[in-house]
Parts: C-alpha cells; structure tokens; sequence
C-alpha cells in the first residue's frame, strides 16, 4: 500500500472508527482500483457522508491511482438522520449524525485534498436534479429504508455498464449468518427495488461481520 495511503487509513480507523472500518476501506480501495482499471467512465457518488471520512479516503485511493480527474459527489441532508419507518429499525433516531459541509471540506483539508462536490438536502429532493449523469461507483450508505430506495431509484439507472453500487448495512443473514444485522430496511428497500431473484451479492471480508451488498450494472440489458 502506499505509504501515505496507510498513514491515512491508520487515522481513519483512529479518528473516524464509528463510521468507518478497516473490511470497508479494503473494499471500497479494491472497487476503485478496480474501475481506475478497467477505464470506465463517470463519476464517484457517495449518499450519506456524513463527515466525510469515506470520501477522503476515496479521494485519496484516486489520487494514488492517477485517477485525479474522476470527480466524487457527496449527498447527505446534513441535518442528521430522517425519522425511521416502519420498515426500520429503532437503532437510529431523528437528528442523529448530524454534521455540516465545512466538516467535510475540514476533514479533506486535513489531509490536502481537494474537497468533493457537496450536495446538502434530503435525499428525494437533490438526487433528481444534482445527480451526475455517468456515474462510476455509488457507495450508498442510507441507514434506512426509504433513504436507500430513494437512492436505489436514483442511481441505478445512471450506473453505466458493469458500474458499481457498493449497499452499506446490506444484511443478508442467510447468505452470511455473521452480517451486522442492526438497520434491516437497507435489505427491505433493496429486496423492494430489484425483486427476486435480487442480484445483490454479499460481500464477505475479513471478520466476516461487514454487512455489504454489491451491484454490479449488466453490460447489456438487450
């Protein structure tokens, strides 16, 4: 890894170890790295920055690429968490992770990086309009039901061929009993969206307790 790379993951997982974790980062580097790659056009869209730990080190994972151009976007209603539904979870109330665009442009400024495009509203209200029209790799970190089907509706079809949308909280415990099952309406929403067959894959790192879904965008849907 690069050296400055690992110096920044160390201070993630020090600083930021209620947002981020080391399977998440890995995960996240490998998409990346994986899309820098291949060539594949459009941007990087992170829903639910918060303060913008995961865009940092998105940002930073880029750069180490070569891939400097490749802008990120970051939405988040930065008046903290939506109310939950009835398909939710109480493991978050109204107003939790709150935080504010300067914190995400103090947290880039911490490390000398470029800040992200930031996007503050609910999500249904700035997805239809803000969202870029290519878009690479989406990490959709909603928390809660009506959150990630918005966010589902909104990015899916912009993904371009064999694009990435990374699910955060995807819990399928069939599928890997260990999954951190905490906010169940990330799987209802995405089960919702895509239907059975889903093709929503589990991702399956390290301890075995990252709750991650993957969808990949087919090359061609004739």
């Amino acid at each position: 890894m690069d050296p400055a790379l690992k110096d920044l993951r160390e201070w993630l997982l020090r600083e930021h170890s209620g947002t981020v974790c080391a399977d998440r980062l890995s995960v996240i580097a490998g998409e990346l790295a994986d899309l820098s790659a291949r060539g594949l056009p459009g941007a990087v869209v992170e829903l639910g920055c918060y303060r913008g730990a995961m865009a940092l080190w998105m940002r930073s994972v880029l750069d180490s690429l070569g891939d400097r151009d490749r802008a990120i976007h970051v939405f988040d209603s930065f008046q903290g968490m939506p109310a939950p539904g009835a398909e939710d979870s109480d493991h978050l109330a109204a107003g939790e992770l709150r935080s504010s665009p300067d914190d995400v442009r103090a947290t880039h400024a911490a490390w000398g990086r470029p800040a992200p495009v930031i996007h503050p509203g609910w999500f249904d209200e700035t997805l239809p309009k803000e969202l870029p029209d290519e878009i690479a790799f989406v990490y959709l970190d909603g928390d809660f039901y009506d959150s990630t089907l918005t966010g589902l509706t909104h990015c899916v079809t912009r993904l371009v061929p064999t694009g990435v949308l990374l699910v955060d909280d995807y819990a399928d415990t069939a599928v890997n009993p260990r999954a951190w099952d905490g906010l169940p309406g990330v799987k209802r929403a995405c089960d919702a969206y895509f239907g059975a067959p889903s093709p929503v894959t589990v991702v399956v790192v390290g301890e075995g307790d990252l709750a991650f879904g993957r969808y990949e965008k087919p090359e061609s849907l004739g």
